[in-house]
């Protein structure tokens, strides 16, 4: 899915790159996160906030399609074969950062996805380019940001709409924005799975493209 970033709004409502971003790291590679007590979400949010401190950063983002060993600590992502796969993009920002839609939109659906460790206040906006439908999905949102929110509204490129929840409202994480890109919603609302199982991996890559050109500065 090629889409051209010279049409689009950052979402964040700058684009991240080096000198206000740093790639964080949440896969089984990262040893860190052995000595962590991911159950607690205050020393989780302390990890992720001390280590955007001390690299003197705005934003933390990474994850597509990332091996993660954080979803251990939610039974919500170990029903069946256990679940682990990144398929969207993470941005970590202090809570009630606003964020701002890429292109015209309308809303699809909204939901507030209240399991421990799920998203939490949930948004999915529909946009057309091209003559074809696409989906974006922003998940733990603040509370606020489903007020007032009706299904069809419609939205502007630009336009701020929602903002970073705090824990525990937004699906109980340190802040941050889940942004996932879809291709086809199917009979899903308010709700599309934004991790999998290893072998569910190559079928999900082709609904879920890559979707780092919504949120990172690309060097064209």
């Amino acid at each position: 899915m090629q889409i051209d970033q010279n049409i689009l709004f950052p979402v964040m409502g700058e684009w991240l790159k080096s000198s206000n971003s740093t790639l964080l790291d949440f896969s089984n590679q990262n040893t860190d996160l052995l000595e962590l007590d991911l159950q607690s979400t205050p020393a989780f949010n302390k990890y992720v906030f001390g280590f955007l401190e001390k690299k003197e950063k705005r934003y933390g983002y990474g994850g597509y399609l990332e091996n993660r060993m954080i979803y251990q600590r939610s039974t919500h992502f170990q029903q069946g074969e256990s679940r682990c796969m990144h398929l969207g993009i993470d941005v970590w920002a202090e809570a009630f950062h606003h964020l701002y839609a890429p292109l015209d939109s309308i809303v699809h659906s909204f939901a507030d996805n209240n399991n421990f460790g799920d998203y939490g206040p949930t948004i999915i906006l529909q946009h057309e380019l091209n003559g074809k439908h696409f989906y974006t999905l922003y998940g733990h949102l603040s509370m606020k940001s489903l007020k007032n929110l009706k299904k069809g509204d419609e939205i502007k490129k630009g336009q701020k709409f929602s903002e970073l929840g705090p824990y525990p409202e937004n699906g109980d994480w340190p802040p941050h924005l889940h942004f996932q890109l879809i291709r086809d919603m199917a009979d899903k609302s308010g709700d599309f799975p934004g991790v999998c199982a290893p072998s569910e991996l190559e079928e999900f890559k082709k609904v879920c493209p890559d979707p780092n050109v919504f949120i990172l500065k690309t060097s064209s």
